[in-house]
């Protein structure tokens, strides 16, 4: 009697739990929902679509991750370092064995606006498409016609990703989707005007700032990803580099930033207040210096719109004159090694060597870029194919992690700055996780 009450038992149980993994296979196997699936393939494509295509890769900076310096342009490889492991950028060209010239439009689509490529596959969200969901239907049509038809064909065999199992199954991520990715394209506030929608949807959707900007949670999902979140834009902590608050925050953000400011930055990559380094570089020198001006005057509109938050980000920053002292560790350091380019009293010599009063990396908590930018220098800023003259050297051959500390606490700690002092032990940490910035930058010439 025990025995058939039991069986009896486990049937009844066994019946939802074959229910639940038929709908769990049923949902991480399932092709994403896309307005192209019954669109027949196109042969040629008009002109027009091509360049608009072309102009979208430059919102959307597609060149960072998809080409390497020397290399054809987007035939992959870039070596990503995530906490799961190195993940491989692949090759988005139109060859037909290696790249995506078999992609139908609907392939395509799903790829770049849903993670999910031909058969199934699910991308890692080191690709963006969180944020690339919002692009507009015409901008994705755009896009496929510009990577079919506006791309030179490159036959180079993508690279395994180095993610060790169980991490490396895919399956997962159609369940991170379902949690953190949203799944509809942009759309206008009715409550603000056609300047700020437009800034929106380029921010959010093909330049993807939130990739960078936005502090990610426990599950490395993005925290916020548009206005209507707090911690959007609010600043976070990626490869070595800290991508400020792009938020009007007057220390760790743009608080102190008109808008002619904010588009000079992106259309020259310096202004009086900074110059771009670090990641940035990479995006400024393929993507946003090549952006229509409307476009970024609509950013600018954006960013300005969105608030900062005074608890965070503290005190502002006030300029505080500072008697000369080579008494205190690191003053003479910066006297010998940064005054000839930043100034003994720390203004530097804007527009071309910013200053270092009021640095947003000497008055963010975090001082990843503040370190890794004196070990390592700056890369190239190439504006309208010119390199500058003026670029940031390496010292890592020269100062000591001890030297490297000094130094920058004593940049962190003077002239009103407030960032806090640095450890020899973070200096060290990211010299052995970092390289010298190259001098030679990737320019793409798209064609």
């Amino acid at each position: 009697m025990n025995n058939r009450r039991f069986a009896r038992t486990a049937g009844w149980l066994a019946l939802p739990c074959l229910v639940a993994a038929g709908l769990l296979a049923w949902y991480v196997t399932r092709e994403p929902a896309t307005p192209f699936a019954q669109e027949p393939a196109a042969a040629t494509f008009e002109p027009a679509l091509v360049s608009r295509g072309e102009y979208v890769a430059r919102l959307s900076d597609c060149v960072a991750c998809h080409s390497l310096p020397g290399k054809a342009p987007f035939a992959g490889g870039l070596e990503m370092a995530t906490p799961l492991g190195a993940i491989h950028a692949t090759n988005i060209t139109p060859d037909k064995t290696t790249g995506i010239g078999a992609y139908s439009l609907a392939d395509f689509d799903r790829a770049v606006r849903q993670g999910v490529a031909p058969g199934g596959r699910r991308l890692y969200p080191a690709m963006p498409y969180p944020s690339y969901v919002k692009l507009s239907d015409e901008d994705v049509r755009a896009l496929y016609a510009f990577f079919m038809q506006g791309v030179q064909p490159t036959n180079q065999a993508n690279i395994p990703s180095d993610v060790p199992w169980p991490l490396n199954m895919r399956w997962p991520i159609a369940l991170w989707n379902g949690v953190f990715a949203p799944t509809a394209t942009y759309v206008a506030k009715a409550d603000q005007d056609a300047l700020w929608n437009r800034g929106a949807y380029i921010v959010q959707g093909p330049g993807h700032c939130g990739s960078c900007h936005t502090p990610r949670g426990l599950a490395f999902n993005e925290k916020a990803l548009d206005e209507s979140g707090a911690p959007y834009l609010a600043g976070a902590l990626l490869d070595g580099w800290y991508a400020p608050s792009l938020r009007q925050d007057p220390n760790t953000g743009l608080g102190r930033w008109s808008e002619a400011q904010i588009v000079q930055f992106l259309k020259t990559g310096r202004n009086a207040h900074a110059v771009v380094y670090g990641s940035m570089t990479e995006a400024f020198n393929n993507s946003t210096q090549f952006m229509r001006d409307d476009d970024l005057a609509a950013i600018a509109r954006y960013l300005k719109a969105l608030p900062g938050d005074p608890q965070r980000d503290g005190t502002p920053w006030q300029y505080q004159a500072v008697t000369a002292s080579q008494d205190v560790p690191g003053a003479h350091t910066y006297a010998t090694r940064c005054a000839s380019c930043h100034g003994l009293d720390g203004k530097g010599q804007p527009e071309w060597m910013p200053p270092l009063a009021g640095a947003t990396s000497a008055l963010a908590k975090e001082s990843a870029s503040a370190i890794n930018i004196t070990l390592n220098g700056s890369q190239r800023v190439v504006t309208a194919g010119v390199p500058d003259a003026y670029r940031m050297p390496a010292f890592r051959e020269q100062l000591s992690d001890q030297q490297i500390a000094e130094v920058l606490s004593y940049v962190r700690g003077t002239w009103g700055n407030h960032g806090g002092a640095v450890d020899a032990k973070a200096v060290g940490k990211l010299r052995g996780q970092t390289d010298p910035a190259s001098s030679s930058p990737i320019i793409l010439q798209m064609r």
